[in-house]
């Protein structure tokens, strides 16, 4: 029966996409999510798979239309997923579809063909998973487990990173470590094959990797091998989007010498960047080695990923991680787009201090939790906002969005970058729920176990470097969010202070600066300071009881 296939929605701001490239043609074999199209919109370029196994019947928006989410731009006849190649229909096409649909384990070296497969049960696909609507790849930055080992369900299994989070993915099944498809630092498409489980018990069958130049004339001839893992890019035509070739021509780079991570070996935008890195740091005095093409893009390992910890080896030149590289575009972006200004205050945190002092050890004995002071800031945001809803709101278009949700995100610094998760519902938690969701949320981003979700929806973000002993910082805001408060570190200083008759002393008092960092676009200077007015007061005339 056919199957429509939609111009997807890409972000919730999105309604159109431009198709920049048809990867397939009509009469074309095709199988299930498969790189179909290649699409372009205000926000993102992306490949988009196939949605189910088939003949490609008809393509209704040609290459450069620009169509609304939702509209039909082909159709698949999925009756023709397991018949005979049609007339006219692409032999290639089919013979890879009819290696794609048999994923059994591939023989052990030396093994004869035909030989009974592995015992334990049949094997199990690890696929690079969809970490939210808008991630479309992932990065393997880490395997917990090496082929052979044995894995159970649900155990953490690798590592990746995204543009939104990185994360820890278990394990599917039980068994053997069969196969690993996607080495440590490639970037590949969500619902890509990345390792193979065999049953309990299975025994390793995977033949070690081998440079394709010094492989059997009959190993092309063998019924399937389902390890797909990073192949060089190989002819005149390299599958890639208009995005990378974009990037290759920028860098000089030929993209025929590029191992191409994605699936079918298509070249993407990391490959090109490691590509050039390890150009940049190949060292300049070693001698050409005389080596056929092809055994050379066989031979390319992948970049390791970035280490874990960024304080750096001196002289050392190491690629940036993917959260790192998304942290600076993110950043570079917000600067473009919003007007920064920032607004600084002095408030007096003694009574606070003292309060945090007497109950933090009843507190910790009521609840289980350590007593902090971001919750105090926090109650006192979610008042402010209250009163001062356009510092929860967003920039869209000529419109200004007043949020009717209260959700802030707490800025959590880890040893590989930083993370902003976010408490939802804020001003609807009580005390005690503050403390035990900044708990949860700093625990869960230190370990990688954060959904995309819980890092996402945002409309006001508190950042405390005074943890480190920062005075106060100049915080950038976090789009499309219109403010952001940096929390100095509280400290004692001798201050004057006024009683209600005008007489002034001198005293030592807790004292703690924060700066507010508003976009200047549609927040004035008065209405920041207005809004850091009742902050201020909130935390200085503290009354409310903890448990």
């Amino acid at each position: 029966m056919p199957t429509d296939v939609v111009m997807p929605q890409m972000g919730e701001s999105i309604f159109e996409g431009t198709i920049t490239k048809w990867l397939k043609q009509p009469g074309d074999r095709i199988t299930r999510d498969e790189p179909l199209f290649e699409i372009s919109t205000d926000k993102v370029d992306a490949e988009i798979p196939a949605p189910a196994s088939g003949v490609l019947q008809e393509i209704k928006a040609a290459e450069g239309e620009t169509v609304a989410v939702n509209t039909v731009v082909a159709v698949i006849d999925e009756s023709g997923a397991t018949a005979e190649t049609a007339p006219g229909a692409n032999p290639k096409a089919a013979e890879a579809a009819s290696q794609e649909a048999i994923r059994v384990p591939a023989p052990a070296a030396g093994a004869e063909e035909g030989s009974a497969p592995a015992p334990g049960g049949p094997a199990t696909e690890v696929v690079m998973p969809q970490m939210g609507e808008s991630i479309f790849e992932g990065t393997v930055t880490k395997w917990l487990k090496k082929v052979g080992d044995e894995v159970t369900r649900d155990e953490p299994l690798f590592e990746i990173s995204t543009d939104k989070v990185d994360a820890e993915i278990p394990a599917p099944a039980s068994g053997v470590l069969l196969a690993i498809q996607a080495e440590t630092g490639t970037t590949v498409q969500v619902n890509s094959v990345v390792a193979v489980i065999g049953g309990a018990g299975a025994v390793v069958s995977v033949a070690p990797a081998v440079p394709a130049a010094a492989k059997a004339p009959a190993a092309a001839s063998e019924p399937a091998v389902p390890v797909r893992g990073p192949e060089a890019a190989s002819g005149d035509e390299v599958r890639s989007s208009p995005l990378v070739r974009k990037l290759a021509s920028e860098h000089n780079v030929d993209l025929r010498l590029v191992p191409g991570s994605g699936a079918g070996g298509r070249v993407n935008r990391e490959d090109i960047l490691r590509y050039v890195e390890r150009t940049k740091a190949a060292p300049a005095a070693a001698p050409p080695i005389a080596v056929p093409p092809a055994a050379e893009k066989a031979t390319v390992a992948p970049a390791p990923a970035a280490p874990a910890n960024f304080r750096g080896t001196p002289g050392a030149v190491e690629p940036m991680s993917v959260m790192r590289r998304k942290i600076a575009e993110h950043m570079i972006a917000s600067r473009r787009t919003s007007a920064h200004v920032h607004t600084v205050f002095e408030v007096d945190m003694t009574r606070i201090v003292r309060l945090r002092e007497a109950t933090k050890r009843r507190f910790q004995q009521s609840t289980g939790l350590k007593l902090t002071y971001t919750p105090f800031f926090i109650r006192a945001v979610t008042q402010a906002l209250r009163l001062w809803p356009i510092m929860n709101s967003s920039v869209e278009g000529d419109n200004i969005h007043y949020k009717r949700d209260v959700n802030i995100g707490i800025a959590v610094a880890l040893d590989w970058g930083l993370l902003v998760p976010v408490i939802k519902h804020a001003d609807e938690l009580s005390f005690v729920g503050l403390q035990r969701a900044l708990n949860d949320l700093g625990e869960r981003a230190r370990t990688k176990k954060l959904k995309p979700d819980e890092v996402a929806g945002g409309t006001f973000t508190i950042t405390n470097p005074g943890i480190f002993g920062a005075s106060f910082g100049l915080p950038i805001i976090s789009q499309p969010q219109v403010a952001i408060l940096d929390l100095g570190a509280i400290a004692k200083k001798v201050v004057v202070l006024t009683d209600k008759e005008g007489n002034d002393t001198i005293a030592i008092r807790s004292m703690v600066t924060m700066a507010i960092g508003f976009d200047h676009r549609v927040v004035d200077g008065a209405v920041a300071d207005q809004f850091m007015m009742v902050v201020k007061s909130a935390l200085e005339n503290w009354s409310e009881t903890l448990v």
